[in-house]
């Protein structure tokens, strides 16, 4: 074996007994580096005729590709051994069972939202939905609120960008003006027998949904849900209320012996008004009584605003906290739960 044989074997050997990259690295530097064997052997040849130049140089040339050529093999086997370890390190057992996703679930106000519009459609309750950017006169004003009423501050209401200084845009504070749009569109459809004295089919419905003011503590949240109900027609009283909310109260929380009390109250678009309280006989709450929602008879200015005759058309309104009867029907003491997102909280439910 010649010299330059026994060099391409001796960097064969040197790169084979790299085990890293850093390694072959230092082991390419013996041959091919600027100090390497195959440098040396080139910087000799400065002594040799030109015939002797051109029959070293081809040899050595070829010695240096065969060297260049066991380096590249050698990189590629490292480079393979690695990516069959990380291969091996990162392998999926196929045989092993599938991970399920969690089944998710309704919200538990989603689920009392629910439940109310199933109570109430078996009444012949019609469900209203409507934009949660309303505008004032439809949230206010055609609700019978004067403009010094402190509902219309900044400290209780969020207004937003749109409309005017006489007639602002903001987030509806409650689900009220629904009963205003349903209605003006109800008067709208039945003008005609209204005008010719045949009269109308009754208004009966409700309005569920979100509704935002200026307030936030273990009871309340700056955004929240209601759900309002209006009855309108010619002979509705007091009387049809206690009896269709008594109804609602008693299906809702499937208790019989649920005790309903009307407090008089105040508000702009009901008179006369009435808080509505209940009264559990049994269970932890049993003895208290518990605030669920205002009502009271349809204001006349409230009903000419719907375009109709106060002097013919009566009714009443009232309007629920689904977010509260949601903490009585579930013994959540506290209202951010709700909205915390806690799938912790939120599974129990399922």
């Amino acid at each position: 074996m010649n010299e330059l044989d026994a060099l391409v074997e001796g960097a064969r050997e040197a790169f084979a007994q790299a085990a890293t990259p850093a390694e072959l690295e230092n082991a390419k530097a013996l041959f091919l580096g600027k100090s390497g064997r195959i440098t040396d052997l080139m910087k000799g040849m400065a002594a040799l005729s030109v015939d002797e130049k051109k029959t070293r140089g081809a040899a050595i040339n070829q010695t240096k590709q065969a060297v260049e050529a066991a380096l590249t093999a050698r990189r590629q086997a490292l480079a393979e051994a690695e990516l069959d370890l990380q291969l091996k390190a990162e392998a999926l057992d196929v045989t092993l069972p599938g991970r399920q996703r969690g089944q998710g679930g309704l919200h538990p106000v989603s689920l009392t939202l629910e439940r109310i519009e199933a109570i109430f459609g078996s009444m012949g309750f019609e469900v209203a939905e409507g934009p949660e950017i309303e505008s004032d006169w439809f949230n206010f004003t055609a609700l019978n609120t004067p403009e010094d009423h402190p509902a219309r501050s900044m400290h209780d209401t969020f207004y937003v960008e749109g409309g005017s200084a006489q007639a602002p845009n903001l987030l509806r504070t409650h689900t009220s003006p629904m009963q205003i749009r349903h209605a003006v569109q109800h008067v709208k459809r039945h003008r005609a027998a209204i005008d010719s004295g045949a009269g109308m089919p009754e208004i009966r419905v409700i309005a569920p949904g979100r509704t935002y003011r200026v307030d936030s503590d273990a009871t309340h949240s700056p955004m929240f849900h209601q759900c309002e109900g209006l009855w309108i027609g010619e002979n509705v009283s007091f009387k049809d209320l206690k009896y269709v909310f008594t109804d609602f109260c008693r299906t809702f929380f499937e208790s019989d012996d649920l005790v309903l009390r009307f407090r008089p109250s105040f508000f702009p678009f009901t008179e006369p008004s009435a808080e509505i309280d209940i009264q559990f006989q049994s269970g932890p709450l049993a003895g208290r009584w518990l605030e669920v929602a205002g009502s009271g008879q349809v204001h006349p200015n409230v009903v000419r605003n719907m375009g109709l005759d106060p002097e013919r058309y009566i009714g009443f309104a009232f309007g629920m906290g689904p977010d509260r009867l949601t903490m009585l029907r579930y013994g959540v003491n506290d209202l951010r739960l709700f909205f915390d997102g806690d799938i912790r909280f939120l599974k129990q439910f399922r």
